[in-house]
């Protein structure tokens, strides 16, 4: 009998961690090119939260680490000119940022790109652009 209920209380926590692990998803952000790519999660932040903006976090990967080029994230958040966060060749690199608009609130739009800059002769390989609102 003790086996038992020791079993119905283990069975009980491991399908509660899994709702609590199901409401606290949060939407995959995968971008693809060739030789770069980033592997993450997004997050809108609460308004009461300051900054409250787009909460992203993730592995800025360089796929091609032989081929001498770096990768990078760039960031455009409404109203102000494209950011660019720098990977490193041949490595991974740890992304947790929040990009937000500091003039508001409430930041509405973020638009994200990885790309392999393949340097000044040659244009940059982008992933196709990625536009998150906010609803």
């Amino acid at each position: 009998m003790r086996k038992f209920a020791t079993a119905v209380v283990a069975a009980g926590l491991f399908f509660g961690g899994m709702g609590v692990a199901a409401a606290d998803s949060k939407p995959q952000l995968v971008m693809k090119t060739p030789g770069a790519k980033f592997d993450g999660s997004y997050q809108w932040q609460p308004e009461s939260k300051i900054p409250s903006g787009l909460h992203v976090e993730g592995d800025l990967i360089d796929k091609a680490g032989d081929d001498g080029h770096n990768v990078y994230l760039r960031v455009k958040v409404e109203g102000y000119a494209w950011g660019r966060m720098n990977g490193v060749q041949k490595k991974t690199v740890k992304v947790n940022e929040v990009f937000s608009d500091g003039a508001v609130l409430k930041t509405k739009n973020v638009r994200l790109q990885v790309c392999r800059d393949r340097g000044s002769l040659r244009p940059d390989n982008c992933a196709r652009e990625r536009h998150i609102k906010r609803r």
